[in-house]
């Protein structure tokens, strides 16, 4: 059959088309800036709307599904029908989301939907309306509004995933927002929660380097050994190799030396059985590599009750001020200015508290004496080293072993020499101290040139077996020389092993603080 126009196309500028007398074509009209899809449903008053082509969070232009119309013929026989068409449904995926979505007069959906078989005549006019309502939608949105449309019209019809279902009866208005992009939100954990327990706050300590700075565009520090600065410098500073093994190795003792040491101060003696062995020296390089490394103070006290040379191996002999001047002065320090004022620094920035060389001074330094210097530096100093008189039973021993947190024993590369420094551990464990003499350091002291008639593998050996750590300081000109002694002209295995003597140390004293 042939559609019937009903009204001219001139006289309504609207476009408005009747609906169709043919039994497989569709009516489609315009009223005003409406769509309005008029489609033939089949009527089975015993069928529920289907629903399972329905997702939730589908978004359908505006679509007014009106009820089955039937179409009579000439005869009053038999009324016909026109065939089933299934509304065109568009599912949205379920991530999409949707605002204002209204479902009016939608009746009870059955637990066993009835699904029709869709013909391929049914799904060709589908398409075709599906079409039209797109057209009507860009036609109706170019559209001055008019005072008579109910609502405007906001479809977006897309190509999609159709499910089709018998309704019986159904209108559905459903209003479409503009889609909302996904958002993710970025949500900072604090680090650190501050007194009031809320943790969106951040104290000003956790702004670090290694936190906001990109590691890809800081730049490395100037590599360090002679292949890698070599490589560095004929590449223009673009080629970084980072430092050689020695450059490593070396920063690695000195983290060792500098580890923190907790609490208060850490008073370090250095003994000797005999003299000449040398045990001022030792506590000379001790002193120097620590303070080399270390950020806190280090002392060197000259605790020898006759006259000690400490001073003279590690400052200009200029110096006149004496441990004796800071006994007279012990009540009165009020800070540091007043000790400046008597120790002298040397370029390691080790304080060194020299003893007293006037001969004409017939009292000694005593015990008590020893006490009060000792009541001063600890207020002052980290680190306290104290080079004691020759043997071990002077008067300012006892002061010295009951402060001590660590002992250093300095024995000669000779056999009588080794002996004595053997006996001097057997002295402590049988005088009170056998916890410091098990964790004791030895060193083996050259201080002759060529090579030792001893063998040093066997004094290693013995000395393993009653302290706790054997170091070797191989011999210096420098030294040997009876001079001040400059920490940085050394020979570079005198330096590694004072240094490795500092590291030993401090990792005892770690070790006993925990």
């Amino acid at each position: 059959m042939t559609p019937k126009n009903t009204t001219d196309p001139e006289d309504n500028p609207l476009g408005v088309l009747d609906e169709a007398a043919s039994l497989d074509t569709a009516g489609i009209g315009i009223l005003g800036a409406t769509a309005q899809v008029s489609v033939t449903l089949p009527k089975d008053e015993d069928d529920d709307l289907a629903d399972d082509g329905v997702v939730d969070g589908e978004v359908v232009g505006e679509l007014v599904i009106d009820p089955p119309r039937v179409e009579e013929q000439a005869t009053d026989a038999h009324p016909v029908e026109t065939p089933a068409v299934a509304a065109p449904r568009i599912v949205r995926p379920s991530s999409e989301k949707v605002i204002d979505a209204v479902v009016v007069d939608e009746p009870e959906t059955p637990e066993t939907p009835a699904v029709v078989e869709v013909t391929d005549d049914a799904r060709h006019q589908a398409e075709e309306a599906a079409a039209a309502a797109r057209f009507l939608a860009r036609a109706s949105a170019e559209a001055p509004p008019s005072p008579s449309t109910s609502a405007p019209v906001r479809t977006s019809v897309e190509k999609e995933n159709r499910s089709v279902s018998a309704p019986e009866e159904k209108k559905t208005v459903i209003s479409q927002s503009p889609r909302t992009a996904p958002r993710t939100d970025v949500t900072l954990t604090s680090k650190r929660l501050d007194d009031l327990g809320e943790s969106s706050r951040e104290s000003a300590d956790l702004l670090t380097a290694d936190r906001l700075l990109d590691p890809h565009r800081v730049a490395k520090p100037e590599p360090e050994g002679a292949w890698s600065h070599f490589l560095y410098t004929i590449s223009g500073r673009r080629i970084n190799i980072g430092d050689g093994r020695r450059a490593r190795e070396r920063k690695a003792l000195s983290a060792r030396i500098a580890a923190p040491l907790a609490g208060g101060a850490r008073f370090v003696p250095v003994l000797s059985r005999k003299g000449g062995v040398g045990k001022t020296t030792i506590t000379a390089l001790l002193g120097m590599a620590l303070a080399d490394a270390r950020e806190d103070r280090v002392i060197a006290v000259d605790a020898n009750p006759d006259r000690g040379t400490l001073a003279e191996r590690i400052v200009r002999p200029h110096h006149s001020k004496s441990v004796r001047d800071l006994v007279r002065i012990h009540d009165d320090v009020k800070g540091y200015h007043d000790i400046s004022a008597i120790v002298a620094r040397d370029a390691t920035r080790l304080d060194v508290l020299a003893s007293d060389s006037d001969p004409r001074v017939a009292e000694a330094f005593s015990d008590s004496d020893y006490r009060d210097v000792a009541g001063v530096a600890a207020h002052y100093y980290s680190l306290v080293l104290t080079d004691t008189g020759t043997g071990i039973v002077h008067s300012v021993m006892s002061a010295t072993l009951d402060l001590a947190d660590q002992i250093v024993i300095v024995s000669g590369l000779s056999v009588d020499e080794a002996r004595l420094a053997s006996e001097t551990l057997t002295w402590l464990e049988t005088n009170g101290f056998a916890e410091q003499a098990r964790e004791a350091i030895v060193v083996l002291n050259q201080s002759t040139p060529g090579t030792p008639l001893v063998r040093l593998n066997e004094l290693e050996s013995h000395f393993a077996t009653r302290a706790r750590s054997v170091v070797r300081v191989p011999y210096d000109p420098q030294i040997a020389g009876g001079g001040t002694i400059v920490f940085a002209t050394l020979s570079p295995e005198t330096r590694i092993a004072a240094r490795e003597l500092a590291a030993l140390l401090v990792e005892g004293l770690r070790a006993r603080a925990a």
